[in-house]
């Protein structure tokens, strides 16, 4: 069984489910309810296991950890840390008493294996004696640790406050507790994208259809994400990115179909037959888009970063499920209300033609004609205007969000704030030198290697060696002169690893590896830049393939992908400029490390479903009319209202994630909402007219070997 229209007329296999489902719309909504009450049901009583894989094979960090486990050294082990001040000094002995009797109901805490006082390390306290720390070392990742587990430390921590005496707690760990609830920004962005599709049909009941359609396939989808969590590596942040992603797609292909099915229904078509046309038309492009979104976000598998594999799988799970809902759902629910709707939507269109307006759509050709008219200035403007944005994603700097980024009243950004008044901004992102061997033993290596980087330029300090029990190998913490996320600290592991160790491995015949967080994410960012370009290839050279085989074009698809990297690196800039320069008011920082692979594949992906939605619809202008110029502006006139739409209400979707606790999320959904507007609003409406218009009739020209090569599908109906 085929997507084509068979050439005896046989209809499509879109139309055959449509039509099945629009029969036996109750089967079909008792099935679509049953999978996801029951998902939701074993999932409740299973739980999930979401983890993050944060591993990096073949890098000096990853190295560098393993080695440390392997020797059992405590630097392998996660901890928190218990800030505290005193004006007055830690030194005053009823205030020692305090914190000591605090520190030993601390050890006594689950998940606690070990307390280490700050009195007992003069290192653990500021030179002025005012600002010192005490390291809790836990009996599990941090990753793993549970809310009520950290929010317990902190309380046992915090009864010693006081007579002048702050406690604060840091480290990963605590970071939990900066973290809110979500849901705002997806229920707002819910309520907005409800507001445009009322709007656009006029009624709430068709406005719902879409947005119930999309909310059963994203609810479905997290259920089982949450049952797959137990057998594969998906992070805690993938339900709200698949969240993001599916209510956007969803909503935009049931508005797709339901505009067609809208459509027909003026034409005079019955409610059946209205839907197996709508979706044997609308149905097609679903499917073609929903394909190379797929494609595009399983090409971040070919990066082979465990983090980045469980998100990409689990969005193009959501992608697929989405579809299956536009293609099965939405036509029961069309049998439901069909006879309502077809009432409503005739009565609607009789009285705007006995009213004298224009026909729908007539906005648009006059758009196209204009376009048409002058497409160099248009495609000149918009180029110069989205290449002006771009700009500053060419200083985009990598890396993760840590406690400097929290919220100011959180207790992880006050310990991080604390921590680097008393030791410098270095501390908060120590980098860790281990020293494996050496022909005077791995302390001795150390020791030299702690001595050479107190003299290096960009080191504030460097510890003493300490060697694991077995002496195979010994660490040395080193504190930068500046903060993990400055831009002289990602400088100075370069200058580490390419020159400074380099030379003192020479001389002492040890092997030095820089590793800890920081580095980490040195380490990560490179290999990310690493694969770019395969994953790139991959990415744009499949979804080439697949509209070479729709459209039976090759200009087309290589226009789609120069405008679709135009829109990313608009996005790029955007982000940038409000989240790495502070636009705005937002935190400054890094752009975290996965974030442009995430966004290209999603974004390429989307931007490709608007591609295929309004070029589909031209297309079969075209076919109709064989006039290039004409089909231009009938696709346009036909498909710029959902476009816009559909556009408008990814962009409320995506943006409304501004507002969630998550970094990362408000970055994601940002990035996004900007690709989105530019993609559905500057290159579908001005740019994709103008170069069409410039193409003419070429634009359908497919070499006489790509064409007996490739398989022949159909997006519209004959």
């Amino acid at each position: 069984m085929t997507a084509t229209t068979e050439a005896t007329g046989r209809a499509s296999v879109f139309a055959r489910v449509a039509g099945f489902a629009h029969r036996r719309r109750k089967l079909a909504l008792g099935l679509w309810l049953a999978v996801l009450v029951g998902v939701w049901a074993i999932a409740s009583a299973t739980g999930s296991d979401y983890r993050e894989d944060y591993s990096l094979p073949g890098t000096e960090s990853q190295e560098a950890a393993d080695l440390l486990a392997e020797h059992g050294s405590a630097q392998a082990g996660d901890t928190v840390d218990i800030v505290v001040q005193d004006e007055n000094g830690l030194a005053d002995p009823v205030v020692e008493q305090r914190i000591e009797e605090m520190l030993a109901e601390v050890a006594e805490l689950p998940r606690v294996s070990q307390v280490r006082s700050l009195y007992d390390d003069e290192s653990a306290v500021s030179e002025d004696g005012t600002i010192g720390y005490a390291t809790v070392v836990l009996d599990t990742p941090s990753e793993q640790m549970s809310k009520p587990d950290v929010e317990r430390i902190l309380e046992t921590a915090q009864e010693a406050e006081g007579d002048g005496l702050r406690v604060e707690l840091g480290g990963e760990a605590a970071r939990i507790l900066a973290t809110g609830e979500t849901g705002i920004g997806e229920s707002l962005g819910i309520l907005v994208a409800l507001v445009i599709l009322v709007f656009m049909f006029g009624t709430i009941i068709a406005a719902g259809l879409p947005i119930i359609t999309a909310l059963f396939a994203v609810g479905s989808t997290i259920g089982l994400i949450a049952l797959f969590s137990h057998a594969f590596t998906i992070a805690d942040y993938t339900p709200y990115s698949m969240m993001l992603v599916g209510l956007g797609v969803g909503i935009d292909y049931a508005l797709l179909s339901f505009a067609r099915y809208r459509q027909e229904l003026v034409k005079g078509a019955a409610p059946e037959e209205a839907t197996t046309r709508a979706m044997d038309a609308a149905g097609r492009t679903v499917f073609f888009a929903g394909c190379t979104v797929i494609l595009a976000l399983l090409g971040l598998v070919a990066l082979g970063l465990g983090s980045l594999q469980g998100l990409a799988l689990s969005v193009a799970l959501v992608v697929l499920v989405t579809m299956i809902a536009s293609l099965t759902l939405l036509p029961a629910l069309l049998g439901v209300f069909g006879e309502r709707f077809a009432r409503q939507f005739t009565a609607r269109a009789a009285k705007r033609a006995a009213s004298g307006k224009a026909p729908e759509g007539t906005g648009w050709r006059k758009l196209g004609a204009t376009v048409q008219r002058h497409p160099l200035i248009a495609i000149l403007v918009a180029v110069v205007a989205l290449g002006a944005l771009a700009a500053p994603a060419l200083t985009l700097r990598l890396g993760f969000a840590d406690a400097g980024n929290d919220k100011a009243e959180s207790t992880s950004r006050q310990a991080y704030d604390l921590l680097s008044e008393g030791f410098g901004p270095g501390f908060n992102g120590p980098l860790i030198v281990v020293a494996d061997g050496g022909d005077n033993g791995a302390e001795q290596a150390a020791a030299a290697a702690s001595q050479v980087l107190n003299d290096t330029d960009g080191v504030q300090a460097a510890t003493e060696p300490v060697p694991t029990e077995d002496g195979a190998i010994a660490t040395v913490f080193v504190f930068p002169d500046s903060s993990p996320q400055d831009e002289e600290t990602s400088d100075l592991v370069s200058s580490l690893r390419g020159e400074v160790l380099p030379e003192l491995e020479a001389e002492s015949g040890a092997q030095y590896l820089v590793g800890g967080a920081t580095a980490a994410t040195e380490d990560y960012s490179d290999k990310v830049a690493e694969r770019m370009p395969l994953f790139i290839a991959i990415v744009v050279g499949l979804s080439l393939i697949l509209l070479m085989t729709v459209f039976r074009s090759i200009l087309i698809p290589l226009k789609a992908a120069v405008l679709n990297l135009l829109s990313i690196g608009a996005a790029l800039g955007a982000m940038t400029l409000v989240f790495q320069e502070g636009m705005f008011g937002f935190e400054p920082g890094p752009i975290e490390a996965y974030l442009p692979v995430t966004m290209f594949a999603i974004v390429f992906g989307l931007s490709m479903d608007y591609e295929i939605f309004l070029v589909s619809r031209i297309h079969e202008e075209w076919e109709r009319t064989k006039d290039p110029q004409l089909a231009v502006r009938e696709g346009l006139a036909n498909t710029g209202a959902v476009i816009t739409a559909a556009g408008a209400i990814m962009i409320v979707v995506f943006a409304a994630f501004l507002f969630s606790p998550e970094r990362m999320l408000q970055q994601l959904g940002f990035g996004m909402a900007v690709a989105i507007f530019v993609d559905a609003v500057i290159i579908r409406c001005l740019v994709v007219p103008a170069a069409m218009q410039l193409m003419g009739r070429r634009a359908w020209w497919l070499p006489a070997p790509l064409e007996r090569a490739l398989p022949k599908v159909q997006l519209e109906r004959h």
